[in-house]
């Protein structure tokens, strides 16, 4: 997984201060406001002990590529990857047999409505 789509990036487009809990929510495709009501949770629970790490991983994570993701679709699949690739992999063989499926059926339906076509295949044979 070297893609630069399965990567954490902190998301200054989204983010409110260095980018960083948009980053986690991009990477994790939760809601950004639940992982800013986390991190500031958090931070009361420590002591504060989390803004240090946030600044750290603010100055340290690279800034997501403006062409990261294509669309909304892309993105979504691309967090599922990230979250669970074997999932994903079957996910994508079942749309592509699903697709070869239905392409056998159309094949299939217009072989046998064009008797011509038919004819020829037989001829063929």
């Amino acid at each position: 997984m070297n893609s630069p789509r399965t990567r954490f990036y902190r998301d200054k487009v989204d983010g409110k201060i260095l980018g960083v809990c948009a980053g986690i929510a991009d990477y994790t495709g939760v809601d950004p406001i639940w992982v800013r009501l986390g991190a500031i949770v958090l931070t009361f629970m420590s002591g504060g002990m989390t803004i240090p790490f946030y600044i750290l991983i603010g100055l340290l994570a690279s800034k997501k590529p403006a062409h990261l993701y294509g669309d909304m679709q892309e993105r979504k699949f691309w967090q599922q990857v990230r979250q669970s690739p074997a999932r994903t992999a079957r996910e994508v063989r079942s749309r592509f047999r699903d697709i070869d499926r239905r392409l056998a059926d159309v094949e299939t339906f217009y072989v046998t409505s064009n008797p011509r076509l038919s004819a020829e295949i037989e001829r063929l044979r």
